[in-house]
């Protein structure tokens, strides 16, 4: 077995996936900056320190190699699900699954409240990415049930806490996967034409049906109205510090007591990009999206020059974690979209958020590093990904 020093050697060789790395860390240092400037400036420190363990986490993610972590994907999806079932099974005490505005979907560790969804959906792109590695039935219609099956379960635990904004995440990444896999773009467009509609129905009932037969909870509908009446004071209030930013912002103080004059809901966490621009800028607002572009394209690099199926199913899943989450919370502080809960990756304030967002760093410098097996399976028949970037 190699030293973990020549594992790490290997790691931090290719050059894309550095691309990837240096986003991430520039993203962290605005955001550590960002939350510094919110009515809660204390919680920059905490998020320095999480940083650290967040570094950590990278690096142990880049130990085993990529055949190990294929082969223990499916225990980790399933650990994953269990912990997802302690959140949702009646009886737990409050003492680990604490209730915050009528959502359980932390369990207190003593050191930290754990967020079981942000590993879900790690271990659920590992887990799809070793089922599809060396199939060809998801180019049909039918064979696209089993990997909407596996992505259905968690889905709907993650729905019963109730955590509507991790739940839609799942979907896009999936989408990401098959692509790169190689599955017909009419079949997934159709299946896209379908949850539109599914979204559509929802929103028409919000109207109709009387409460007690609605399928949204009671504060998904009222964001959902506030949405499409524009009454939301959150969202109306985020715009109005965003677009006050100018184009160079006020600076950290005066950017902070507009926020507090204004009382910016959640401004360290789902609201931060209403932050970031009011202190910096359309400059500051524009840097932070050339870094988000930079991380995703760095991410489909990475997965375009790998050979192995597992590995770049992988990293094209988490390429769409990254950019379905950053653009669901950046359209939703713009108010183009309904508020949801999505916090910005590497930005917003969260333990969980950001280890779980340098573990995803660390398996893309992970895959990016390993050879290809001398002796393996042919893999993409149908490979689209590579043509995308040559």
């Amino acid at each position: 077995m190699p030293r973990y020093a020549d594992t790490l050697a290997i790691a931090f060789k290719p050059r894309p996936a550095w691309i990837v790395l240096i986003a991430a860390l520039a993203l962290t240092a605005i955001g550590i900056q960002a939350i510094g400037g919110t009515t809660e400036p204390a919680k920059a420190a905490q998020q320095f320190r999480w940083f650290g363990f967040a570094l950590l986490a990278l690096l142990v993610s880049l130990l085993p190699h990529p055949r190990l972590i294929g082969l223990l994907c499916y225990h980790a999806f399933t650990f994953t699900l269990l912990l997802l079932l302690i959140l949702i099974v009646p009886g737990v005490p409050e003492s680990l699954v604490p209730t915050d505005r009528a959502a359980r979907s932390w369990i207190d560790l003593g050191f930290m409240n754990m967020q079981p969804s942000e590993l879900a959906k790690i271990a659920s792109v590992l887990a799809l990415a070793w089922y599809l590695r060396h199939r060809d039935s998801y180019r049909t219609l039918l064979g696209l049930l089993v990997p909407f099956a596996l992505m259905f379960i968690p889905v709907v635990m993650i729905l019963k806490e109730p955590d509507l904004g991790s739940a839609v995440l799942f979907v896009p990444a999936l989408f990401f996967m098959l692509v790169a896999a190689g599955a017909k773009l009419r079949h997934l467009f159709a299946l896209v034409g379908i949850g539109v509609m599914v979204v559509a129905l929802n929103i028409a009932m919000i109207y109709t049906l009387p409460d007690n037969l609605q399928i949204l909870k009671s504060y998904q509908r009222k964001r959902v109205i506030e949405f499409v009446d524009r009454q939301g004071d959150q969202q109306r209030t985020a715009m109005a510090i965003l677009g006050s930013g100018g184009v160079r912002g006020y600076g950290m103080e005066q950017s902070r007591a507009l926020i507090r004059f204004n009382h910016l809901p959640e401004d360290h966490n789902d609201m931060i990009f209403a932050v970031v621009v009011n202190r910096w800028g359309f400059l500051g607002g524009a840097l932070t999206l050339g870094l988000y572009l930079v991380l995703v394209l760095g991410i489909l690099l990475v997965a375009a020059r790998i050979k192995d199926p597992f590995g770049r199913l992988a990293c094209a899943g988490f390429a769409g974690l990254f950019f379905c989450q950053s653009a669901i919370n950046i359209a939703m502080t713009l108010g183009l979209l309904p508020i949801t809960g999505i916090t910005l990756p590497f930005v917003s304030y969260g333990g969980s958020s950001l280890l779980a967002s340098y573990i995803i760093v660390g398996l893309v410098l992970n895959f990016a590093a390993r050879p290809p097996a001398i002796i393996s399976r042919p893999s993409f028949e149908h490979d689209h990904m590579e043509s995308l970037f040559h």
